[in-house]
């Protein structure tokens, strides 16, 4: 099992997204965005959470394109 990890900080999540910081905290809030796991003060996401956040959004994008 691979346990390498890479963490982002929030201004490379806001890039990958295109959300802005209150909308992050806010899906966060309403469980609908991964959290970010704690390293003293900073913040960081796991990528591999975050790009499959964004996949999921691609998914559902094509899922009602097709009217599925």
């Amino acid at each position: 099992m691979n346990t390498d990890k890479q963490f982002i900080r929030l201004n490379q999540v806001i890039n990958l997204t295109g959300l802005s910081r209150a909308s992050i905290y806010n899906y966060i809030q309403e469980s609908r965005f991964p959290k970010p796991a704690k390293f003293g003060k900073n913040s960081l996401w796991e990528y591999s959470e975050i790009q499959t956040w964004i996949n999921d959004r691609l998914t559902e994008r094509d899922t009602a394109q097709r009217g599925i």
